[in-house]
């Protein structure tokens, strides 16, 4: 038999378009040479313009789908996106501390691209209470690291990355899509400070699921057992080639394109 891919598990609400949310990370951790695995934390209605209305799953639900998934397989990362509530949240700590050997990279998903809001205050608060404590990579832009650090007054990124670190979390990758330049200035802080910077030609466009297929293609690589500071690296790669690659279905945001270097492989024949 052929030996299996590493295994990365899923916590994330459905996305229907495919641009976001659990199906944006199975395709990019399939693309990426990983098995996905997933379990569901809530149900969207959305476009590609933004979130209609989400229905959280019941924790235990969510709780269940995990157990019955390591019992038996090997899970060799931990990716979390839209987590939709607060028993949610503590029911997913819960398994992730009885899992201490497998690496976390927790996308904190507190609104929509449009703006539409995916966390309330006491989802936010469990998050950074219970599961930043656990997460070995967080993957917050640089509005999602501000409110999270919990800053009443702007504070600069590197602050913000520190008050993140000092409440667990092992890296903090702070991505710079919403402040002004030429370039995206993404940030990667250690407990040391500043471990890797980043800059990439900013992409004209505005694209549905970009955190999503970066913080997934990181939990791709460390599942294949790099370390932090180069999964990190070859996942925002990965990314912004989506991105580049990325196509318009209707007339809202732009998808991006996690299958960029398939599209011109042979078809096979008639095709």
């Amino acid at each position: 038999m052929a030996t299996s891919p590493p295994i990365a598990m899923v916590f994330a609400a459905t996305d229907p378009t495919g641009g976001a949310g659990l199906q944006a990370d199975v395709l990019t951790l399939a693309s990426l040479g990983c098995h996905p695995v997933s379990v569901t934390t809530a149900i969207t209605v959305q476009d590609t313009h933004g979130v209609r209305s989400v229905r959280a799953l019941e924790a235990h639900w969510v709780a269940e789908q995990a157990q019955a998934l390591l019992e038996e397989l090997p899970v060799a990362a931990f990716k979390i996106g839209v987590l939709a509530s607060a028993e949610n949240i503590a029911a997913i700590a819960a398994i992730l501390a009885a899992h201490p050997q497998v690496p976390v990279v927790l996308d904190p998903v507190l609104a929509s691209g449009r703006g539409d809001a995916l966390a309330c205050d006491a989802t936010l608060e469990a998050l950074r209470e219970q599961l930043l404590p656990l997460t070995t990579v967080l993957t917050p832009n640089s509005i999602e690291a501000r409110r999270l650090a919990g800053s009443v007054e702007p504070c600069e990124l590197a602050a913000c990355a520190q008050r993140l670190i000092d409440r667990g979390t092992s890296y903090v990758l702070i991505t710079g899509a919403h402040e002004p330049g030429a370039e995206v200035v993404n940030t990667l802080y250690g407990a040391a400070g500043v471990v890797h910077v980043g800059r990439w030609q900013r992409l004209s466009g505005t694209y549905h699921g970009s955190g999503c297929t970066l913080a997934s293609a990181i939990a791709a690589q460390l599942a294949h057992g790099l370390r932090v500071p180069e999964a990190v690296h070859i996942a925002q790669e990965f990314t912004w080639h989506a991105l580049a690659s990325g196509f318009q279905p209707a007339a809202g945001q732009f998808l991006p394109d996690r299958l960029f270097w398939a599209r011109d492989m042979p078809r096979g024949a008639g095709s």
